[in-house]
């Protein structure tokens, strides 16, 4: 289960400190300057329920994380972050290959594309480590029943 609570970890990460915490905290003003286009009027309502939504997934994957501690597998977990990342990485995708943001100033793009390999490397693992129980991961053990 090292596998999967490494892409568990690893989301979270990217989850809270590139999604979540910057569209909870940061000015809209602040975001155009990091080169990302943000259409949202004032107060930005939306955009900080955008950062809430990631900061309730981040606190999903926590506790699917937590369930892999005690040696149990966090089924909701994965399938939750298959659905949410993958999906998130085929509309980031779609969105980059029709240039939408290739005119963006700054990181904007940068962050886009980083957006687009990070959402496709959390959906890869989790299909990899995380859909089967962890005593069928290669050389794990089984769990002692008890």
């Amino acid at each position: 289960m090292k596998r999967l609570r490494a892409v568990l970890v690893f989301k979270i990460v990217i989850t809270l400190l590139f999604w979540s915490l910057p569209l909870l905290v940061l000015p809209v003003r602040t975001l155009r300057c990091l080169g990302l286009e943000v259409s949202v009027s004032e107060p930005p309502v939306f955009l900080r329920l955008l950062g809430m939504a990631f900061l309730s997934l981040a606190v999903g994957y926590w506790l699917g994380l937590r369930e892999t501690y005690r040696g149990e597998h966090p089924a909701a977990t994965v399938t939750v972050g298959i659905v949410s990342n993958g999906g998130s990485c085929l509309i980031l995708l779609f969105y980059g290959l029709r240039g939408t943001w290739n005119d963006w100033q700054g990181p904007g793009p940068v962050f886009m594309w980083a957006s687009v390999v990070a959402t496709g490397l959390v959906t890869a693992g989790l299909i990899a480590y995380g859909l089967r129980p962890a005593d069928a991961e290669p050389g794990s053990q089984p769990a002692a029943n008890g």
